[in-house]
């Protein structure tokens, strides 16, 4: 799974990195070294630029709620239990697959985090868990496949500019070798020369979009241990993704 990850990257770099043409956001987010659900995260898309335009769509960059709310969810809460959709199933979930189908996005992060269980035991008799941050080997971002959604809140006024709520999940699939003994899922990442397929709404059969979605090749990504500190979603900060000796993690 996808629970936690880093993003620090300015969105002017962001908008340069992806080729966005159309920001479409209010304010900047603020540097999150502890992504965690419900937080708002960078997203870029492909849209039209008005509903009835017949125009191309564009590349946009947009702040959305991490946790998928189906568009016909009565209950937004709904999201909470969404922040991540399997590779193997999103084609079929009725969660995800009007999104799958039409709605997809890149999430970018600098790397994600994963809790690893080690031989020792908390008081409970419960595995302690040594965190792991996982990142591109070469520094890159890391281009995490999305969907995303816009739920309508049938208790507010059409004129409200709080209506509809904007938000999305992961697609996670089974880890590469490299990561795999530190949990056994992991996001997907789409590789730079397939954005724009990925992106492209027009790009609707489900053969051709899960042909775009691979586990990294095999040396992409490195992992090391990082504080325990990150496991608290309050402690926020560049540290919480600097290397620890081995000797001084728990694994």
């Amino acid at each position: 799974m996808c629970g936690r990850y880093a993003s620090s990257r300015k969105p002017e770099d962001l908008i340069e990195e992806f080729e966005v043409v159309d920001s479409r956001l209010e304010r900047p987010i603020e540097a999150d070294y502890n992504v965690a659900p419900t937080k708002e995260v960078y997203a870029v898309m492909e849209r039209k630029p008005s509903r009835d335009s017949a125009d191309d769509p564009q590349r946009q960059l947009r702040a959305l709620r991490w946790g998928l709310v189906p568009s016909w969810a009565k209950d937004p809460a709904i999201g909470n239990r969404m922040i991540n959709a399997r590779m193997e199933t999103v084609a079929e979930k009725p969660a995800f697959k009007r999104a799958f189908a039409s709605r997809r996005c890149l999430l970018p992060a600098d790397g994600y985090f994963e809790w690893y269980p080690t031989s020792q035991k908390t008081k409970a008799g419960k595995p302690r868990k040594q965190p792991f941050f996982i990142r591109p080997a070469d520094g890159g971002v890391l281009a995490m496949a999305g969907l995303y959604e816009i739920w309508r809140d049938p208790t507010r006024d059409d004129d409200d500019p709080e209506r509809f709520r904007w938000t999305c999940t992961v697609l996670t699939t089974q880890a590469e070798d490299s990561v795999g003994h530190i949990h056994d899922r992991m996001p997907l990442m789409v590789e730079r020369e397939r954005w724009g397929a990925w992106l492209d709404p027009a790009t609707d059969t489900t053969d051709d979009l899960l042909s775009l979605l691979v586990p990294a090749a095999p040396g992409r990504l490195e992992a090391f241990p990082v504080s325990t500190l990150v496991s608290n979603v309050r402690n926020n900060g560049p540290e919480l993704v600097e290397p620890i000796p081995l000797e001084e993690s728990l694994a």
